[in-house]
């Protein structure tokens, strides 16, 4: 199964042009999730570009570009592997179609090992988007929660400087909350991806066109965000602790506060820009995947 590698490694290097299309949106989507003086998703745009510029809205996407092929690769490659050991578990034959709890709890393993390498990454990005500090040119006056310098020159600084002051584990804070983000929600994200694929199949075809693919692949990333946000939150949040006072001793403690000082709407942060980034992105990466994936089956097979 050589050539699944290979697609896995393709599909997922070309996510990271993807990666660089939806960063601003990303960017202001972690700044509504965890700081407070936004009003809103175009007063956090107004406010990053005039005190910041066009920099603003990129802080922190060189680590995540860079490392997107990684994390693709461990997803698909976990996903792909893990149904083959269930099909070839029950039938005793990896090519038989397998059933949609299998998909379902491929999915879950999935989102287990991706979390495991998405941690430390997702948490040095999130540190260095939160870095608020003004541009040369801005002249204004400092908001609170902005700051004049920046703690972190760059992701390897990130790195070191998170290392030196929190130790190894704190590369993990928030893990608890992202395996619980993205365990079911990985799950469902290829579980819905199957089941529309096979409604957008017409009759006597074999497998769905590019057309099928996207939508069920945009369809896919839209539950997955739907889902996943409310988790989101706490997992940002928490990941946020480090650079000042602790504020949550752990996930339900982050819950339980969110929800006493903000109301239930604070588990709806960044929905709208998750789900606008999630249908473009995660449709056309299915598409790409399974383009590549057919291409190199058929080469694996005049092998």
């Amino acid at each position: 199964m050589f050539y699944i590698h290979w697609c896995e490694i393709y599909i997922a290097t070309t996510g990271g042009l993807a990666t660089a299309v939806g960063y601003p949106l990303d960017t202001i989507k972690v700044r509504i999730q965890t700081q407070h003086m936004y009003s809103g998703v175009w007063h956090c745009i107004q406010s990053t570009y005039q005190r910041e510029k066009v920099y603003g809205f990129y802080k922190g996407m060189a680590l995540p570009v860079l490392s997107v092929s990684v994390c693709g690769s461990v997803c698909f490659g976990t996903y792909r592997n893990c149904i083959h050991f269930l099909c070839q578990l029950q039938h005793g034959n990896s090519d038989v179609k397998p059933s949609k709890f299998d998909v379902f709890i491929a999915g879950c393993c999935a989102g287990t090992a991706e979390a495991m390498v998405f941690a430390p990454i997702d948490l040095i990005k999130i540190r260095q988007q939160n870095q608020t500090h003004s541009h040369q040119s801005y002249q204004g006056p400092l908001s609170r929660g902005f700051l004049s310098k920046p703690k972190y020159r760059g992701p390897i600084h990130c790195l070191i400087t998170v290392i030196k002051e929190e130790g190894i584990l704190g590369l993990y804070r928030g893990v608890t909350a992202l395996w619980l983000r993205d365990i079911p929600c990985f799950g469902l994200y290829f579980l819905v991806y199957t089941i529309f694929t096979e409604w957008l199949t017409s009759q006597g075809q074999h497998k769905p066109d590019w057309s099928a693919i996207l939508l069920a692949g945009g369809c896919a990333g839209m539950t997955y965000w739907t889902l996943a946000t409310p988790m989101d939150v706490m997992k940002s949040r928490m990941q946020m602790d480090g650079m000042g006072q602790q504020r949550y001793s752990g996930v339900l403690n982050c819950i339980s506060e969110s929800f006493r000082q903000e109301g239930m709407r604070v588990f709806f942060k960044g929905l709208s820009l998750n789900c606008v980034r999630a249908f473009p992105v995660n449709g056309l990466t299915f598409v790409i995947y399974e383009t590549v994936l057919a291409f190199l089956k058929k080469i694996n097979l005049k092998d």
